[in-house]
């Protein structure tokens, strides 16, 4: 397969990348990075975690496999956490100038791991920009205001985690 876009030629600017670390145990962050977002004027619908649900089902299939087995075999995944961020006005102006497209990329996820004990990332990608990389959003004025007021909004959280 070919790609279309030159990866090494997006930056982080280029698909709204943000990221910071925070100085904390990681359910701390998680509590701190949903209220911090949430005050910016997102809501959080969906969350999960990515490495309990992976090393869960590793355990789980490893355990199927052999059940002679005698030690839990896991993905041996640091703690990993999915916030699904949305700002319910900007979505439903983007889901207009995207022919409702853009909801297949909802919602805009803001993700916490452990880099180690007491020490968390936080880092946050923009559906907005990368839709319109791909052709999902179209290259209009419309999508420009909303990829600024996504981009302010998230600039916003950021400066007060």
């Amino acid at each position: 397969m070919t790609l279309l876009i030159d990866p090494a030629q997006i930056g982080p600017d280029d698909i709204g990348a943000k990221q910071t670390t925070l100085e904390m145990d990681h359910e701390e962050a998680i509590a701190h990075v949903r209220e911090v977002f949430t005050d910016t004027g997102f809501g959080v619908p969906v969350e999960f975690s990515p490495s309990e649900l992976l090393n869960e089902k590793v355990d789980r299939e490893a355990r199927s496999a052999s059940s002679s087995r005698t030690q839990s075999d896991d993905a041996d995944r640091d703690p990993y956490y999915v916030l699904g961020a949305c700002n319910p006005a900007v979505a439903d102006r983007a889901l207009d100038a995207t022919d409702g497209k853009l909801g297949a990329l909802f919602p805009c996820n803001v993700v916490v791991w452990e880099e180690e004990p007491g020490r968390q990332r936080v880092y946050h990608v923009s559906i907005m920009r990368i839709a319109r990389l791909v052709g999902m959003a179209p290259d209009d004025d419309e999508m420009a205001e909303i990829v600024a007021e996504t981009g302010k909004l998230v600039d916003e959280a950021f400066e007060e985690l």
